[in-house]
């Protein structure tokens, strides 16, 4: 992200969305954008992140704040006026027009020159690999090939800025995991810049460059996939990327940013320091659970804690265990599904351990 206003492409500045005047359902959003980065706005239903996207489309009004691209204000400025690509999960293609009809479509509003035009649809159905099916309709395409037409829709008329709404929700995993491919390699390929929406947290760590995660309104935090998973901001974000188990405890010493925790069962462990924290404050420990370890192991650590077998589960590739720690909290381990997998009775007390700098204690 650039620090320069200048620099930036597409920029929100203290962005505010109101319905009735008296609840914002988007509070002070801040986000700059450089040109070609692919940026995912996540979140839970109802947190704000497609009326976001739907005020930069400008479908929806800004209550307060502005919206800038290339560092010209199109807050007041029309839809048709703000040359932004748009692909929705429905796909939003016309059903009596063919494919290739449905990609001239955008061109044709423009005004370009017929022969402009054929060309265009020549290349874009290349680029989605369809040359064959420019005759055909909508309803005779699958749900993938429909959502591959709807993307290149969008791209025809080269916006420098691409919005995507939830574009592979309707689609299976296979399915799913094709697009996200597609639209990446386009994406890498062509160098717009997108803005997508989604609730799969899994597709935004696959595509993204940064990712925005929301809560009521609320950016908890903007940070590349890595960052966000490995080193949340707070206890909302721990929990809502990726698995997590989240381990009560109270602090006890803070020193040089590692957390002494007591946790239940009378022990101690060391956890990285997250913001907020005081010495004998409620706390919890979050550690994701392939960091976690069962005893024995030669997996070197310096966290220990004993808990209660309550079940596991075969998932394939590994083995879900759940453990209930002393105070009926719960916590789950992913092991590898090897002969060195552990095999527990119900009830039987177990030891996992895991590193200090894998967990961080966030305030409860």
């Amino acid at each position: 992200m650039s620090s320069k206003t200048d620099e930036c492409f597409l920029q929100f500045e203290s962005v505010k969305k109101s319905y009735d005047q008296k609840t914002l359902v988007v509070k002070d959003f801040n986000l700059e954008a450089e040109k070609g980065e692919f940026i995912t706005l996540l979140g839970p239903s109802g947190s704000g992140k497609s009326t976001v996207l739907m005020m930069l489309a400008g479908f929806e009004d800004v209550t307060g704040g502005d919206i800038r691209v290339a560092g010209t204000s199109i807050t007041k400025t029309a839809p048709y006026k703000r040359n932004i690509g748009m692909v929705f999960q429905n796909y939003a293609l016309f059903p009596h027009m063919t494919i290739a009809e449905n990609l001239a479509y955008p061109l044709k509003v423009r005004k370009m020159p017929k022969a402009d035009v054929k060309e265009r649809v020549a290349t874009s159905l290349a680029m989605i690999e369809m040359q064959e099916f420019g005759g055909r309709y909508p309803g005779q395409l699958s749900g993938g090939q429909r959502q591959r037409v709807a993307l290149a829709r969008a791209l025809i008329f080269e916006p420098a800025l691409v919005l995507m709404d939830e574009p592979l929700g309707a689609l299976d995993k296979k399915l799913r995991e094709q697009m996200q491919y597609e639209i990446t390699r386009l994406h890498k390929k062509l160098g717009f810049t997108v803005i997508y929406v989604t609730h799969d947290q899994t597709e935004a760590l696959t595509m993204s460059s940064r990712i925005a995660v929301f809560n009521d309104g609320v950016v908890q935090q903007c940070a590349p996939p890595a960052e966000l998973y490995e080193k949340p901001s707070n206890a909302f974000v721990a929990e809502f990327i990726g698995e997590n188990n989240l381990v009560p405890g109270t602090i006890e010493t803070i020193d040089e940013g590692i957390a002494t925790v007591s946790v239940p069962g009378g022990g101690q462990v060391k956890a990285v320091a997250g913001e907020g924290l005081q010495v004998g404050s409620k706390a919890q420990v979050s550690v994701r659970p392939e960091k976690l370890f069962i005893q024995p192991t030669s997996h070197p650590y310096d966290n220990e804690i004993a808990a209660a077998h309550l079940a596991h589960y075969y998932v394939g590739d590994f083995i879900r265990y759940y453990f209930r720690l002393a105070d009926g909290s719960e916590i789950n381990i992913k092991v590898l599904n090897d002969l060195a997998a552990p095999d527990f009775k119900e009830g039987e007390e177990g030891k996992f351990v895991w590193l200090t700098k894998d967990c961080i204690a966030f305030p409860a």
